[in-house]
């Protein structure tokens, strides 16, 4: 497998089985993109609740949300990219909200695993540096989401 996963589910509502196919798919992805091997994600399953509270303390936004990344190649302000470094690639931070994953499925008539799988996609490729904020950006970004997921098998 090419990326290195540490999955939690706080919720411990997911299977293992679950889990592994997000891993799959994750790995899938990354493949695709040429993601250097052995690079680090993390994804952590969590309530509305608690997607509510990392919501609001980091983007100030008082709602629950479906799935949050945290890039750790995003620079802040003053900071330096490392050079030279042997150290693995690490990409960052998945959240996903369980029951806002299933809330979802329901409403858009899929089932359960490919909310998660896109959720967990869309995460990712935020994690890469891929961005909806402009019309350009959001066509780029949920093109390639929907043929890694339909690649993958998990269509609509």
């Amino acid at each position: 497998m090419t990326l290195l996963i540490d999955s939690n589910d706080e919720t411990q509502e997911l299977t293992e089985q679950y889990m592994l196919d997000i891993e799959r798919l994750l790995n899938f992805a990354a493949q695709k993109l040429n993601i250097e091997d052995h690079s680090e994600v993390s994804i952590t399953y969590v309530t509305n609740e608690k997607i509510q509270e990392i919501n609001r303390e980091y983007r100030d936004k008082d709602a629950p949300t479906d799935v949050i990344s945290f890039a750790m190649e995003e620079l802040g302000e003053g900071e330096v990219k490392p050079v030279g470094t042997e150290l693995p690639r690490i990409l960052g931070d998945i959240i996903i909200s369980v029951p806002r994953a299933r809330e979802q499925a329901e409403e858009y008539g899929h089932d359960f695993k490919r909310e998660l799988g896109f959720l967990a996609v869309h995460g990712f490729l935020h994690l890469l540096g891929y961005d909806h904020m402009t019309e350009a950006d959001e066509k780029e970004m949920f093109t390639l989401q929907k043929e890694i997921l339909n690649e993958y098998g998990l269509k609509r």
